[in-house]
């Protein structure tokens, strides 16, 4: 815990079907914060060195057998989830629960600070020069705002609660505006990201250091992305007859008390998000189109050597919401 070391590699070898690419941003998440302070997530326990970073973008170097040797040069977002493609969940479309997903930067599978990473063709997406390469390598977060508005429904007119005012809940708030919701109202502690939030479409904001939630505001949708077991509670008693509450955030508890009662009498919809599937391409056309801005979430960016000031940036500065580490910088 807290041993962050830089070493040398042999640079990675395509396999089939495989693109090498050169590593040119990603972006810092919560799930590399935790492994490197507490060195596990969950069932995830880092055992052996492992590299961290999964939010990554870069440039097609080199192809290995069978794969497409034409896109050498292209730039690309990388999912970073290779699925199975065999299983039930994988042959039904639900490739992000599949049981044997190689994801990066989850023990034992290595990340992206690294220069370079070989990638499934597949899951090597093209991006256009109007993105750049940190909003290329944020196409992983923003995936996982479009998908938590997928589950939610939304369709245009709604009322939105978003809680908590990080990087997922600030794309969350970006993607539910854009697909049509009428309302955005967003909660959090840190006024610097409700500013930001607002700034990004938020039609308005609940500073949580001065007032609560209101139990009657009758949002027809949560989404919950700070992970806080309260903030779901409290945006769950806000939801009106026949809303959709989304757990999104991940915090550190395994379990949460919900109100029950409540839910069962409104009728109240309760789901939650892993991931996400299928949300690349559209994620890329949204930003590329300017309906969600990426460049505005980066608050700071850092060469290889100092990954681990990129990895700690969210408690020396209240005011950071997302560090990018570029891998080709020292």
């Amino acid at each position: 815990m807290n041993d962050l070391r830089i070493e040398a590699r042999p640079t990675p070898r395509p396999g089939p079907g495989e693109l090498l690419v050169e590593v040119r941003s990603v972006g810092v998440c919560g799930s590399d914060v935790h492994y490197y302070q507490h060195g596990r997530i969950g069932r995830y326990v880092v055992e052996q060195p492992l590299v961290l970073g999964h939010e990554a973008s870069g440039v097609v170097v080199a192809a290995g057998p069978g794969a497409d040797a034409s896109r050498v040069g292209e730039r690309v977002a990388i999912e970073p989830g290779i699925p199975c493609g065999r299983c039930t969940r994988c042959r039904t479309g639900h490739y992000n629960l599949c049981p044997d997903v190689r994801f990066f930067a989850t023990p034992p599978i290595d990340g992206a600070f690294a220069r370079y990473v070989a990638i499934n063709q597949d899951f090597a997406y093209p991006v256009p020069d109007t993105l750049d390469d940190d909003e290329a390598a944020l196409i992983e977060p923003l995936s996982v705002g479009l998908w938590a508005s997928w589950r939610a429904g939304i369709r245009g007119g709604e009322r939105v609660l978003v809680t908590g005012a990080g990087p997922i809940g600030l794309v969350a708030v970006q993607v539910a505006r854009a697909l049509g919701a009428a309302e955005v109202i967003v909660t959090d502690l840190n006024r610097r990201r409700l500013g930001l939030a607002a700034d990004l479409g938020a039609t308005s904001v609940i500073d949580l250091t001065r007032e609560s939630v209101p139990a009657d505001l009758g949002a027809d949708i949560l989404l919950e992305c700070s992970g806080a077991p309260q903030a779901l509670v409290d945006g769950i008693r806000a939801l009106a007859a026949a809303g959709t509450a989304v757990a999104v955030g991940m915090g550190p508890a395994a379990d949460a008390v919900v109100p029950l009662q409540l839910i069962q009498n409104r009728e109240i919809v309760l789901t939650g998000t892993f991931r996400y599937a299928n949300t690349y391409p559209k994620a890329i056309a949204l930003a590329a189109a300017g309906r969600i801005q990426l460049r505005s979430l980066v608050t700071g960016r850092y060469d290889l050597d100092h990954t681990e000031e990129a990895l700690t940036a969210g408690s020396s500065d209240p005011s950071a919401v997302k560090a990018v580490v570029h891998p080709q910088q020292r």
